[in-house]
């Protein structure tokens, strides 16, 4: 139980118990005067796919190597709470590109279903492997989960062109056939916008090659780069003579420290690092660097097995910080200050409104901005306090620790990387509610960031006050909310 207070005492138990922690920034501005926007600067957005959180050197990595990422960061600011807005790669695409949350377009994993047994789903979701057909479509006429982003929503590069930018996407999309409104779009830098290049070991070399053209193009106008890397997303495959060196590496490491070092895995890292150096090196060579935002990011925690994930709890496809939480770095010549940090956190429905901003853009009318402008953090000064939220309605079945374990009837246990659930971070604290049962786990994550103590019943105040603040955006968003109880569950096999 989370107990019952009154909305003020619920309410000053909160804000008592985040205190100052709400920001956490700069305490000057390293920017000069002149307003950022009147330089509309070229913007330059990197992500890697499924680059956990640890698994760059500045933020700890003791076997990846990531120079040139390492020196973005020394060079700018690093963003040390930052989100995506799902724990998988679609969703988090889709609300980058929009500006909403996963409730308002509906993509919440790629293929739109849940994965694993359904016999073990206590809720009747959508389900891959569900063989009774009228079941299936019981299960997917409660609520609307799709793959393709709506192009009835105005994404980033549209914002940006009605500014007089030119955009270009090279790499990864997900989101389906409409380009969204880039000027140029491929998914291995040589052909079309389509195509799938996992595993692909000359797909970020090609990736690269063809951003420096489109830079050196585009030197003299603004524009838009979304760089969007299908490393270091599983297979993993990486040329032979990289992963060589990590092999040899590995060797001289003592058996009992090795830990998940993958050569392979660390091979395909370097892969995305050189590509940020190449880029960073081009803006560099033509003097623009003054005039150009770079941002590196992940587009979800890394996998468990891979990646250097401690102590965050979890991985990829869960609510918990391994699955959300990502590295991220700016650099902005002149304007962010070099080796500076940021605490606040940030997620993927920031980047339309603070790219509409620096570019002088009007935001859409014709659906909601969720996120916020985080230019100010950019500079070193707060933004208001805020909450971000996560909504994941769906089950996602894996072989490793995961997000929660199923006790079946034979003494034998199923893990599941995600379950339904809503989550959201207010301040230091995160609650999740899971929607089976609709209990809620409440963590503080500054004492607390591994998310081992559940702090519901200890501070119910906080549970409650945030609870209500969950529901309302539940509510807002009409997040599905699954209720119906699944006919085939069964935990005796």
């Amino acid at each position: 139980m989370i107990g019952n207070l009154s909305g003020r005492r619920m309410t000053e138990g909160l804000a008592l118990a985040c205190g100052a922690a709400t920001l956490s920034v700069l305490p000057t501005p390293w920017a000069t005067a002149q307003p950022v926007e009147a330089t509309r600067p070229n913007i330059i957005f990197i992500m890697a796919d499924d680059l956990g959180w640890k698994d760059v050197g500045y933020a700890g990595a003791d076997f990846f190597e990531t120079p040139n990422i390492d020196r973005l960061a020394g060079e700018g600011m690093v963003f040390e709470s930052a989100y995506t807005c799902g724990p998988n790669c679609s969703p988090t695409r889709a609300s980058l590109m929009s500006g909403t949350y996963t409730p308002r377009h509906h993509i919440y994993t790629p293929g739109g279903r849940s994965k694993g047994n359904p016999r073990y789903m206590k809720l009747l979701v959508p389900a891959v492997d569900r063989k009774d057909k009228t079941l299936a479509m019981k299960a997917d006429e409660q609520f609307e989960v799709t793959n393709d982003l709506d192009p009835k929503f105005v994404c980033i590069p549209e914002v940006l062109k009605a500014s007089g930018y030119t955009t270009a996407r090279f790499g990864k999309w997900h989101l389906g056939n409409d380009v969204q409104g880039f000027d140029e779009s491929s998914a291995d830098g040589q052909g079309g916008p389509n195509g799938s290049f996992y595993g692909n070991i000359d797909v970020a070399e090609r990736l690269t090659d063809r951003s420096l053209k489109f830079i050196e193009a585009n030197r003299a106008r603004p524009f838009f780069l979304y760089l969007c890397h299908w490393d270091v997303h599983v297979p993993h495959h990486a040329r032979q003579a990289i992963i060589k060196k990590y092999r040899s590496k590995l060797d001289k490491i003592p058996m009992d420290q090795r830990r998940n070092f993958n050569p392979t895995y660390a091979a395909m890292i370097e892969a995305v690092d050189t590509s940020v150096g190449r880029v960073v090196a081009k803006v560099d060579e033509l003097g623009i660097g003054e005039k150009t935002l770079i941002v590196f990011i992940s587009d979800n925690g890394g996998l468990q097995v891979v990646s250097q994930l401690d102590p965050l709890r979890g991985g990829k496809g869960s609510l918990y910080e391994g699955g959300i939480r990502v590295p991220a770095a700016m650099r902005w010549t002149g304007t962010i200050e070099p080796g500076s940090t940021c605490d606040t956190p940030i997620t993927s429905v920031d980047f339309l409104p603070t790219f509409a901003r620096l570019a002088r853009a009007p935001l859409p009318t014709t659906q909601p901005v969720d996120g916020v402008d985080i230019v100010p953090l950019m500079l070193g000064q707060p933004i208001p306090a805020r909450a971000i939220f996560w909504h994941y309605p769906l089950y996602l079945a894996t072989t490793w620790g995961g997000m929660v374990t199923t006790q079946l009837n034979n003494g034998r246990t199923y893990n599941w990387r995600g379950v339904p659930a809503t989550a959201m971070r207010r301040a230091d604290y995160k609650l999740i509610e899971f929607l089976e049962d609709h209990s809620v786990e409440l963590y503080n994550l500054k004492d607390d960031p591994s998310e081992q103590n559940n702090l519901a019943e200890s501070s119910p105040a906080i549970a409650r006050t945030m609870r209500d603040e969950l529901e309302a955006w539940q509510k807002e968003t009409h997040a599905p909310i699954p209720i119906t109880l699944n006919p085939e569950y069964d935990l005796s096999h």
